[in-house]
């Protein structure tokens, strides 16, 4: 489809913007037939990224998303009501096993990107070329990865916060101090107004960057569509979708594709190819950083509601590290539940506490598997010996170095804990831990279709291309062959940009066949 003949841009439709702003120009109205060069399932970290480099390079781009577009400043960050608009199944999602782990997805026009932490870390090239070794990826090039994220971090403004950190991030950085662990302040994406400080940063995520970037190039973008199935048919490729705006299901539709991008993170990604009859080396080494958590009390008001603490502990990392979460009342509750019957009349105090996790990389694995009929996949994961003594290790670590921070009270959540209040009661907390009676979650899912040329372990070539086809392909967290033990974000965004602009090379837009390499 050439771009003069692209159905135009409309204010109308049935996806929502989630507020009083201006729709985007590049949101569509649903509509029964569709086609395109390119279909992007999925907006967000992979997705964008993926839809603004082809699109700029003349592809005719389509972007399907499943929830909504919801305008940052519609929802409060953090927030019960932001769970419940952007997050899927109002975050309440789980990995089954002993024990489960409890997982979020972004599902709204930006994916996670517009609803975690906004941390960044740069792509950790000793674990890259860990990859390259171990999977046999073809044709990755160190420098080209950081030269990539170097243009990432001028698109997204990576930057430190300006002026003095929150209280909850002080508290980090000043218990290491008096340990003489290892820490930092952790930059984000963030923009900050002159003057600014530590909680008037505007994030910037893929609706403010990268999806803009690819409206501007005439990508189009439909919110509130699912992709049920893709089938190759000779040269083009078709998607099975059907449309709603959380308020039920309307006709479905059907979009033809010369090629697709399969962005929709670890999870979905995995579920809509074995849905489509691909489950070659798809959805069974699920990885994941587990995290557990505690709450810590201490003298002065330190609570932040809609932040979150800037500063990390990396002391024993790779393994281990700490860090903090965001803490409204809502949640401290939630943390505290674990052992409410023990803590529950310390909510009263919410003010004077925060959130606070450690964090491992995992040696177990998961699996994702979409059943017949189900519309979500059911999602499992196991927990090695290892990964129980470093989760008991790191709650026990983490809770000396809110001591040392100067809390007065701290609350693991665990079933069974005590209140921590002096050395000795660690020694209390870490006989009673158990990995199967803590509240573990984990933010930072990966590795559902590694990518490389090992044909033993890899569900998509070095450049993303799945097993078995000509024209499907992943660009998300999904390849990452293991959980890279930071925040996995900047490694995504790279490695989309670079499998995009391998494809751009080698494929002519509008054609059926790729470019000739003679």
């Amino acid at each position: 489809m050439s771009p003069s003949s692209r159905p135009p841009s409309s204010t109308g439709g049935t996806g929502g913007t989630g507020g009083s702003a201006a729709r985007p120009s590049g949101l569509i109205p649903h509509d029964a037939h569709l086609r395109c060069d390119v279909l992007v399932i999925g907006s967000g970290a992979g997705g964008a990224t993926t839809a603004a480099e082809l699109a700029e390079a003349g592809f005719d781009v389509l972007v399907v998303e499943e929830g909504p577009w919801v305008d940052q400043d519609a929802v409060v960050p953090f927030s019960l009501e932001q769970m419940d608009r952007q997050y899927r199944s109002g975050g309440v999602t789980v990995a089954l096993g002993m024990p489960s782990i409890a997982y979020t997805e972004g599902r709204c026009a930006g994916g996670g990107t517009e609803v975690n932490s906004g941390l960044y870390f740069r792509p950790p090239l000793d674990v890259v070329e860990q990859w390259r070794h171990d999977f046999r990826i073809d044709g990755l090039d160190l420098d080209e990865l950081g030269a990539i994220a170097d243009e990432v971090e001028r698109t997204i403004h990576v930057t430190t916060v300006p002026g003095s950190p929150t209280p909850a991030s002080e508290i980090l950085r000043r218990g290491a101090a008096a340990l003489g662990w290892r820490h930092s302040e952790i930059p984000r994406w963030m923009r900050y107004p002159p003057g600014g400080d530590a909680v008037t940063g505007r994030r910037q995520s893929m609706t403010r960057t990268y999806l803009p970037r690819a409206f501007a190039a005439g990508a189009r973008m439909l919110v509130d569509t699912r992709v049920d199935r893709l089938t190759t048919m000779g040269s083009v490729v078709n998607a099975d979708v059907t449309y709603g705006d959380g308020t039920g299901r309307t006709p479905a539709g059907l979009i033809a594709a010369r090629h697709v991008f399969v962005c929709g993170g670890a999870i979905q990604t995995p579920a809509l190819l074995q849905r489509s009859g691909m489950r070659r080396h798809i959805g069974a080494t699920l990885a994941v950083h587990p995290t557990v958590k505690l709450t810590a009390a201490f003298d002065d008001e330190i609570n932040v509601p809609d932040d979150v603490p800037v500063h990390q502990v990396k002391e024993f990392a790779p393994d281990l590290s700490f860090g903090g979460s965001a803490s409204h009342a809502g949640l401290v509750a939630l943390a505290l539940s674990d052992e409410w019957g023990t803590f529950a009349a310390a909510i009263e105090q919410w003010r004077r506490m925060s959130i606070y996790y450690a964090a491992i990389t995992s040696e177990g694995r998961g699996r994702v598997v979409a059943l017949p009929g189900l519309r979500d996949p059911l999602v499992t994961y196991h927990l090695t010996g290892r990964d129980r003594h470093l989760l008991r290790s790191g709650l026990a670590r983490l809770a000396l170095l809110m001591l040392e921070s100067g809390a007065n009270e701290v609350y693991p959540s665990f079933r069974g804990a005590p209140v921590v209040r002096n050395r000795r009661d660690l020694a209390t907390m870490q006989h009673r831990f158990r990995a199967s009676r803590a509240g573990v979650m984990t933010v930072h899912l990966c590795s559902t279709v590694p990518l490389g040329e090992h044909g033993g372990r890899c569900g998509a070539d070095s450049f993303g291309q799945v097993g078995g086809t000509e024209r499907i392909f992943v660009n998300d967290a999904s390849l990452l062959p293991t959980a890279p033990g930071v925040n996995p974000q900047a490694t995504v965004m790279a490695f989309a940009i670079r499998n995009a602009r391998h494809f751009a090379d080698t494929h002519r837009p509008g054609s059926t066949a790729p470019r000739s390499t003679t």
